[in-house]
């Protein structure tokens, strides 16, 4: 019986083989064409073990779709995923995780022994508790206790999953947005968006198969945030605007019409085939498969961001206005984009690093993303996306049960980095719906029950979409690299 694995092991080795360009830029002399010549040799011998047919040409196996959807490992709960990705990190103790202890002993000296060997960011150890300014209730058949802050998520009570117990091992923005993001909190590796991609293609014909979208003020990670380090170019991560052309020049200049467009790829795609078949360079065939994709988009682009075919109700209900850059455009999008066939669409809004007021901050954070997250999840499950698409809600950590206060900066009443334990939100694509998973102890400090790493999270998405995390692998500089490096667990109480 084949190995199933081996068609990826087959790709792999070809990609390592076609770098072989490399050496004849440096000039490295003889020993370059007996190391080619042993490579060649041996993928060979692995293609002629994976069919009895003649092996096709090393072109045209790179110049293949390389997002072609693609079978899971096992069956799968999920289809796709959102990740609305809170970047600078919202306070948990403020909206989904209720201390009534803090109420107690607000404004007294959290106890030493709480803090001992906690590294800050900004606050001293000795800082005061201080407890959240919002009411919390309980809703829902579930009862899910949700703040008063978020009046439009607790609508959405029973469809949700909300952790109580994340942790990660990162205390500063843009390492802890990476490794949530990566795996790593070292630059170069590939993101989630990209793995899931290289796992299971795409089926979006006529949209890049991996979106992100932003709105508030950028990410502290930057694009390494979806980058597709040592992965081919084809499953990077393709940044969209939500206003004027999604991609900058996708609009024919005038006078330029789409014969001698097309006349001018054919060019283009001629002249870049022949390349590949004279150096074998994957990233080629990633130029090739961009311009087509480049061209298919022009008229599918402006499609997706066309509110006009969207109802009145619903663009109310996201609180969407076609043409503005928002946080609620942006969910509307993702909707239309997983709608397309996109495997994989991250929406960032960076906005919830509240070291000052985290109360008055949090009213207009809120106001801003309560509504359309809520929304989203309305929408998808009323057109029947939300039982095969899982939408994931959180930051890169949570805040501390302490104040910040630092007259010198102006800051007051505010809250700092908090790596220890944080809460998410999740819904759709195979999660258990109305369910509250971990606990964190009676201060919210540490993480009391159930706790989730970053790497835990990485592999249970993973698994709600029919990918084994230990076996989605890529082999990079001598070894076998995947998503959650060399930990995580699928978190199996979380599945329905």
């Amino acid at each position: 019986m084949q190995d199933p694995n081996l068609d990826r092991r087959i790709q792999q080795l070809k990609e390592r083989i076609t770098r072989r360009h490399f050496f004849h830029e440096c000039g490295v002399g003889v020993g370059k064409m007996a190391l080619a010549s042993l490579l060649v040799s041996a993928a060979g011998k692995l293609a002629s073990q994976s069919s009895t047919a003649n092996a096709a040409p090393l072109s045209a196996t790179l110049g293949k779709n390389p997002l072609a959807p693609k079978p899971p490992m096992f069956p799968a709960k999920a289809k796709r995923v959102i990740y609305l990705f809170m970047a600078g990190a919202p306070s948990q103790l403020d909206l989904l995780d209720y201390k009534p202890t803090l109420v107690k002993f607000d404004g007294k000296p959290i106890p030493a022994d709480f803090v001992k060997n906690q590294r800050y960011a900004f606050i001293e150890k000795n800082a005061n508790l201080m407890a959240s300014r919002f009411k919390f209730a309980k809703h829902g058949k579930s009862g899910q206790e949700i703040s008063e802050v978020m009046p439009h998520l607790a609508t959405i009570a029973d469809d949700i999953t909300i952790v109580r117990s994340v942790h990660t091992d990162q205390f500063n923005h843009a390492p802890a947005q990476i490794l949530l993001n990566t795996g790593s909190s070292q630059l170069g590796r590939p993101s989630m968006g990209s793995w899931v991609t290289y796992g299971l293609g795409s089926e979006a014909a006529d949209l890049p198969a991996f979106v992100v979208l932003t709105s508030g003020h950028g990410t502290s990670g930057g694009p390494a945030n979806w980058g597709c380090g040592f992965l081919p170019t084809s499953y990077q991560g393709v940044l969209l605007r939500s206003q004027g052309d999604p991609i900058l020049d996708v609009t024919d200049p005038k006078g330029f019409d789409k014969k001698l467009q097309r006349d001018s790829l054919d060019l283009l795609q001629t002249l870049n085939k022949e390349r590949l078949d004279a150096v074998g360079d994957p990233e080629i065939a990633t130029r090739i498969n961009a311009y087509e994709l480049a061209y298919r988009m022009q008229s599918s682009a402006p499609d997706l961001i066309d509110f006009s075919k969207e109802s009145k109700e619903t663009l109310e209900m996201y609180g969407a206005e076609p043409g503005k850059a928002s946080f609620a455009n942006n969910c509307l999008l993702a909707r239309r984009l997983v709608e397309r066939g996109v495997r994989f669409v991250n929406l960032y809004h960076e906005a919830w690093d509240h070291h000052s007021d985290v109360a008055g901050g949090l009213k207009v954070t809120c106001g801003d993303t309560d509504k359309p997250a809520a929304a989203l999840v309305k929408d998808l499950k009323q057109r029947g996306l939300l039982e095969d698409t899982l939408v994931v809600w959180g930051g890169e950590f949570g805040r501390t049960p302490m104040v910040e206060t630092n007259p010198a900066i102006g800051r007051a009443m505010g809250r700092d980095h908090h790596p220890v334990a944080y809460s998410m939100w999740m819904a759709g694509g195979g999660m258990k719906a109305g369910y509250t998973h971990g606990e964190t102890d009676e201060l919210g400090f540490r993480i009391a029950k159930d706790g989730v790493h970053t790497h835990d999270l990485q592999a249970t998405i993973l698994a709600l979409l029919g990918l084994d995390h230990t076996k989605l692998t890529y082999h990079f500089q001598g070894r076998d690299f995947r998503l959650t490096d060399v930990a995580g667990n699928v978190i199996k109480e979380l599945m329905a």
